[in-house]
Parts: C-alpha cells; sequence; structure tokens
C-alpha cells in the first residue's frame, strides 16, 4: 500500500517518531527554530492539518465554532481530560478562532530577542543547573528552545516564570464550589522579580546565587486583608526555597515548611504554591521528568482572551457549571505542536502529588495546559492558563515600547472537590494595586519582597 507523505496521520506518525527518538527539535516540515529566527512564520514547519482546525477534524469543526457538549468529540484528543469533561459534562463552552503564526505574538518582546540572542548557550552543569557555557547563571531567555530531554523542557518553565524580570499582577478571584454558587471572592497581588535569568542579561544586586523573589498578599477581603507570603529561590535547584508567611491573626511572620506547597493558600481557593506556571517548586525537588509524547492541542493564546477595554477592569464574562458562573468565556486556537511532559515531586515524601502532566507549546515553550494526579494516580487538578498579547481594537497596553504580553486568566479545578478557582489578571484590585511589568523608580523589593514588607502589608 502507498503512504501519501502528507496524508492526515503523517504529523502522528512524525511525533511519534521523535519523541522515541528524543529529537527535541519542533517542526514536522522544517525544524521550527531556525524558521523563527528568520521570518517569525511557523507556517513553513507545519502542513496544513496542524494548521487548521476545519482541515484536522476533517471539516466537522472551523474557526468561529463554539465547542460545546455537541460536538466536543471531535475535538476531544486536543484537550486535557480535565478540560473535555468541562465540556462534555459541565456546560463549558470554547470559541474557536484562527491560529496564530507570527510567533512574535506568543512572546513577550525582549524575552523572544533574548532566547534568539542566546539560543545555545546553555549547559547543565553536573550539579544539574543551568549556567552558560562559561559557567554563569543564565543570562536571560528560554535556555533550551529545542529542549532534548524533560529537564531542559522543565527549566524552560522554571527559570523565569512571566517571561519578564519584573511582574507583578493584580489578581481578581472567584470560588465557586460544588454546587455552582460563589462561596469565596479574593483580591490579591502576585510579585516576581529575577535577580538571574534576567532578560536584560544583568545579575539584579549582584545576587547571583539566587532565582527569583516572589510574594503574594491579598487585599480583600477584610478578614483575609494581610495574609501574605514571601518565597526566597535559590538559584540552586536542588534547594528548597524560604517560605515565608504572615497572618493576621497571629501579628507575626512564620517560617513554613516545604510540604506547604501543596496547600491552599487561604480558605476556598484550590491555588497552590506549587502551581505556578507548572514549575512552582525548584526543579530538582522533582524527578522523573520524561518527554511522553508530541502533539497538537487546543490552547488559549490569542488576543481575544484580553478583555481590556471591552470590561470593567479587563474581567470577563462568565458562563457553564451549576449556576452559570463556573467557566471564563475562552478562546482557543488550534496550537501545531506540543511536548507532553511528566514528572514526579521526589524531594517531598509527604506530597499528596503523585505527578504531574503538562502540555508545552514547542514554539515559546510555555504551558498551555496542566494535570496533577494523587497519589493513587487518580486525577486530582488541573491548572488552565489563559494568554493574550495584551491589544485589541479597544486598547493596547505596552510593555515598555511594545504590547505587553501576558497570561490574562485561569481555571484551577479540584475535581476530587469540585472546586474552581477562576481568577483574572486585574487592571487594579482593592488597595490600588495594578498589573504592571516595570516597577520604574519603585523599590519593589524592600516595598514587597521582604520579610519586613510582609509585614507591613499585613498591618
Amino acid at each position: 500500500m502507498h503512504i501519501k507523505k502528507y496524508d492526515t496521520n503523517y504529523s502522528r506518525r512524525r511525533f511519534m517518531e521523535n519523541t522515541v527518538k528524543g529529537i527535541g527539535a519542533g517542526g514536522v516540515l522544517a525544524p521550527l527554530w531556525p524558521i523563527i529566527a528568520n521570518a517569525g512564520d511557523v507556517s513553513k514547519a507545519y502542513p496544513d492539518e496542524l494548521l487548521s482546525i476545519e482541515m484536522y477534524t476533517k471539516g466537522k469543526v472551523k474557526t468561529g465554532d463554539v465547542i460545546t457538549a455537541d460536538n466536543v468529540e471531535h475535538v476531544k484528543d486536543l484537550l486535557d481530560p480535565i478540560a473535555y469533561m468541562h465540556v462534555k459534562d459541565m456546560g463549558r463552552r470554547i470559541h474557536i478562532v484562527e491560529p496564530v503564526k507570527d510567533v512574535s505574538r506568543i512572546f513577550p518582546t525582549e524575552y523572544l530577542e533574548a532566547t534568539l540572542k542566546n539560543q545555545g548557550k546553555a549547559v547543565i552543569g553536573a550539579d544539574g543547573n543551568v549556567y552558560t557555557k562559561s559557567g554563569e547563571p543564565w543570562i536571560g531567555g528560554t535556555p533550551f528552545p529545542e529542549p532534548k530531554n524533560g529537564i531542559e523542557a522543565q527549566y524552560n518553565l522554571t527559570l523565569s516564570w512571566g517571561r519578564h524580570d519584573f511582574s507583578q499582577y493584580a489578581v481578581r478571584d472567584w470560588d465557586i464550589d460544588s454546587s455552582g454558587d460563589l462561596s469565596y471572592q479574593y483580591d490579591f497581588v502576585w510579585t516576581e522579580l529575577n535577580t538571574t535569568a534576567r532578560t536584560d542579561g544583568t545579575v539584579w544586586k549582584g545576587k547571583k546565587d539566587l532565582l527569583r523573589y516572589q510574594s503574594v498578599f491579598f487585599t480583600a477581603p477584610n478578614d483575609s486583608a494581610g495574609t501574605s507570603f514571601l518565597n526566597i529561590w535559590d538559584y540552586d535547584q536542588r534547594k528548597f526555597p524560604e517560605l515565608h508567611g504572615y497572618i493576621p491573626a497571629f501579628r507575626r511572620v512564620r517560617q513554613f515548611p516545604t510540604n506547604q506547597r501543596f496547600e491552599p493558600l487561604v480558605p476556598g481557593i484550590t491555588l497552590f504554591l506549587s502551581d505556578a506556571w507548572a514549575a512552582g517548586d525548584p526543579l530538582q525537588t522533582w524527578g522523573n521528568y520524561k518527554i511522553i509524547g508530541r502533539q497538537p492541542m487546543l490552547g488559549a493564546i490569542g488576543s481575544r482572551n484580553f478583555h481590556g477595554g471591552y470590561h470593567d477592569n479587563w474581567e470577563k464574562p462568565v458562563h457553564g457549571g451549576p449556576k452559570d458562573q463556573t467557566f471564563f468565556d475562552t478562546y482557543m486556537e488550534l496550537v501545531p505542536e506540543c511536548i507532553v511532559l511528566e514528572g514526579e515531586p521526589t524531594g517531598y515524601a509527604r506530597a499528596p502529588v503523585g505527578k504531574k502532566r503538562v502540555w508545552i507549546d514547542v514554539r515559546n515553550q510555555m504551558y498551555v495546559a496542566y494535570v496533577i494526579y494523587d497519589r493513587r494516580g487518580e486525577i486530582w487538578k488541573s491548572f488552565e492558563p489563559h494568554y493574550a498579547m495584551q491589544d485589541n481594537d479597544k486598547m493596547t497596553r505596552n510593555d515598555g515600547a511594545f504590547p505587553a504580553w501576558s497570561w490574562s486568566s485561569v481555571h484551577s479545578h479540584d475535581v476530587q472537590s469540585n472546586r474552581m478557582s477562576r481568577f483574572v489578571q486585574a487592571k487594579s484590585v482593592t488597595g490600588g494595586y495594578e498589573s504592571n511589568y516595570d516597577p520604574g523608580d519603585v523599590d519593589v523589593f524592600n516595598k514587597y519582597l521582604t520579610v519586613q514588607a510582609m509585614q507591613r502589608l499585613g498591618g
């Protein structure tokens, strides 16, 4: 029997071959990263079936359609198991949009420039950490644009979470219980400051032994306002972060044990510190990383997921679930190739998590879906991000001289308790804090990222 070279199963065969052979380069028709470096348009790297949902589904789904329980079977293999369940059983709807082909639309501009500039300079040292070939801490951008194994793929997520040297997110969260009712609503601020692995190629304040400072503090409602946490990450990914917390009821800062990373930050929320960017724990405190496959996926990565100018405070319409308020409206597109990565929390003897599975877009090495399993091997929780270049026909939000790219919202669903936390990167939250990526003249370290700052913010 003659097999047509580019029939609808060609990509599947190619993905299987690359996974078995451990080939790290993305692309089916041609290597992806040389195309990105030369033109930025990924079309030449993939056959039409991976660039068109209509061709992929043989006409059953097309751009402009809405995925519902009536047609979700046609895209079941393009969704993580919890997203599929959302649509099949809980009334969720997913809008299908035209895929992004210009790769500059799925990166912060300066991060993409650093990735291209520093490509080929990263190595993993004898201690398992990432260095330049001269032995210095990583100098910015994605260290392994073409990861050859699971450790390299995970490092692409770990070293720079939000792909900015500094990020502060004003976050508004709604927690929906199993009956579909709103049980909690929180405002909080999440701050990240990288000391190394920075896009500007510098080491912040000479702190080569650290990777980042990260804090989160709650500003509403009143009974939770002031609750705050501070993570101080070593550059050495074998070491656990220092985790400090301030609880207003006790009026003091205390240091938390490492297994606190697998618990809700406040009552009712399903967000764990471990969830952050599918890389919330130091890389070498997990292990058994392996790439188990490659596949196309539906991912929420386009500008339609930015609601600035359309909705107050950049919030989003909701639908689905028992009371029609469980899910944000989301817009997904066909991502032509994802790495499917698994890892296990080997450094946490009492971790309730058994393993995680992460789907990573090979074009920007950012995750588009993330699911964790408990120690029995049962699906426990999903953490589904929605990204966007922050421009639309109503407004453009700049990151320096360029339109900003970041996450816009998240679904964090604990399916075992059937509790959904959904949150947005808002324009601002209670207390007047706003999302931003440029600290300007503000001393953000002393204001947000020290133990003394936790006490002050909690007071």
